[in-house]
């Protein structure tokens, strides 16, 4: 039941891949361009990011149910304040309460899927979180696309506070209340500085602030430059969440057979041929070509995401798990905010200097750069099978 729950509310926070389809319309209804709009992402994923690790940590301590049911609540109350907001500066108000909201969430998840589990399945149980939020990522632009155009931008926001509130009755209900981890020892620096997890926690930064170049961009060069409605944008923009969806689950299975290295090396090097194929995408660049592109991309940082989640859960003792899944989770979102500020900018100079099209070229090239680094480091990552939690 509390692997079910736990999908149940990272899919409600992973719904917020809503917004990027609608962020055209954002940017219209507050007259802004979209570097400026990356503030909507930019203060709720560093939000995220920081409180993720917190929340995992207080799990550890004050029982992971309690944390994530708190953070499912409080999700709903950031939902309603964005979808009410009547000006930008209210909005990134809300953005930031749903950020808190969704690190609590993100930060217990992996501990509320794991803990129990044999170190041989480990794989698979994340692979199963991983495949909900890459569900509820592709599902979002899909469903955000016809609300856009039917009901206005807001829209994305107040649908998902009634699913809040059912996510947080269900999880009071059905999912007993757990005492903290009492015996458990408070994760330190020099736990988190060991080469192991740095090393993976840089390949996750890197990997997932160059995924980012599609959620900031794609939508943009789909709606705008495409000249597509918001509902057959939302179509092709889910491949890429759709394609994380079928590569985690699989990705799972692989890591629980040979280990994390070659899941890893094979999801970057997917990640990194999908963003250089949207590199040299233009005006006339055939959808079907586009579309293999963002699947490619988002299969590859799918097949990534589990392998890397489990070597790091794994380089951490039983009572440090939700310490360790929230760490995972910072380390990937540190990474988007890092894409987000970076190929924005990167965006912004190219338009003026070069035109719009080679400005999207450009911040895809870098995207693809990057992951292609992370790609490199993965070839160092230490071989062989997950590890059974130290300790």
């Amino acid at each position: 039941m509390s692997r079910w729950i736990a999908a149940a509310g990272v899919a409600v926070v992973s719904l917020d891949s809503m917004l990027n389809i609608a962020l055209p319309a954002m940017a219209a209804a507050f007259a802004m361009p979209p570097e400026q709009v990356r503030w909507a992402i930019v203060c709720y994923v560093f939000t995220y990011a920081i409180t993720s690790f917190a929340g995992g940590a207080a799990g550890d301590r004050l029982g992971h149910r309690r944390v994530f049911t708190a953070g499912v609540l409080l999700s709903a109350l950031g939902f309603a304040v964005c979808g009410a907001a009547p000006a930008f500066g209210w909005l990134l108000v809300g953005r930031v309460v749903q950020g808190f909201a969704g690190g609590l969430v993100y930060g217990t998840a992996p501990a509320l899927v794991t803990l129990g589990a044999d170190a041989s399945e480990r794989g698979r149980r994340l692979g199963f979180l991983n495949a909900a939020i890459g569900v509820a990522f592709a599902v979002g632009p899909l469903v955000a696309g016809v609300i856009v155009d039917a009901l206005g931008w807001r829209w994305v926001f107040h649908v998902r506070v009634p699913l809040a509130l059912a996510t947080f009755v269900w999880t009071s209900m059905s999912l007993p209340a757990t005492r903290g981890g009492t015996r458990s020892r408070t994760v330190t620096l020099p736990d988190l500085i060991r080469r192991p997890v740095l090393h993976a926690c840089a390949l996750a930064f890197l990997a997932n602030a160059g995924i980012f170049a599609i959620w900031l961009l794609a939508p943009f060069y789909l709606v705008e430059r495409r000249g597509l409605d918001a509902s057959i944008g939302g179509v092709l923009f889910m491949l890429t969440p759709l394609g994380t969806a079928v590569g985690a689950p699989v990705a799972g299975w692989l890591t629980d057979r040979v280990g994390p290295r070659w899941p890893i090396m094979i999801g970057l090097v997917l990640e990194t041929l999908g963003l250089l194929a949207l590199a040299g995408a233009g005006p006339s660049t055939s959808l079907a070509v586009v579309a293999g592109a963002l699947l490619a991309a988002g299969l590859g940082i799918g097949v990534f995401q589990v392998p890397f989640m489990a070597f790091v859960m794994a380089s951490f003792p039983p009572g440090q798990q939700g310490a360790a899944g929230g760490l995972t989770f910072m380390a990937r979102t540190l990474g988007v905010v890092a894409g987000v500020l970076i190929l924005a900018e990167v965006f912004a100079v190219g338009r003026t200097a070069r035109g719009v099209d080679r400005a999207f070229s450009e911040a895809f090239l870098v995207a693809a750069t990057g992951v292609a680094l992370a790609a490199l480091l993965a070839s160092t990552i230490q071989a062989g099978r997950s590890n059974r939690p130290r300790g």
